[in-house]
């Protein structure tokens, strides 16, 4: 009786394709969320810390590459494994710059301090293992 309710269970639960938009919309459409505050509010701030590290601050215009193009090319479904590698990278990018001295602490909540770029992180490697799926704008393999 149990084993045939959880294989009515799985089989019905089995959209893989449906899975990985909902990924892809979870990883890009968040992540979308801090490039557009970036885009709007500008990249005053992150310059300042690059120019702080002896660092040109014009390369903090490259976090709205990671943080604007690549999510819309993951939401989009185009060229979605090297956007959620370009969004990989960026989290890198960000613990290096202001998560190291936060790997091992708590937040005022308990929560781990950089749980947002581990969950970006995690996220984007996820969408760039399973690529795209069925449900993307590009419909050629080759663009997926």
């Amino acid at each position: 009786m149990a084993e045939s309710l959880l294989l009515a269970v799985n089989k019905r639960l089995a959209c893989d394709d449906f899975g990985k938009l909902l990924l892809r919309l979870a990883v890009g459409g968040l992540m979308l969320f801090h490039g557009l505050h970036k885009l709007f509010g500008g990249v005053a701030g992150i310059s300042g810390m690059l120019v702080a590290k002896g660092l040109p601050g014009f390369i903090a215009y490259g976090v709205l590459i990671g943080e604007v193009v690549a999510p819309v090319l993951i939401i989009l479904g185009v060229l979605t494994r090297p956007a959620a590698l370009v969004l990989a990278l960026t989290m890198i990018v960000a613990w290096l710059m202001v998560g190291m001295g936060e790997t091992f602490a708590l937040d005022k909540v308990g929560a781990w301090a950089i749980e947002s770029l581990v969950y970006f992180f995690i996220g984007a490697l996820a969408v760039a293992f399973l690529g795209a799926g069925r449900y993307a704008v590009a419909k050629n393999p080759v663009w997926k």
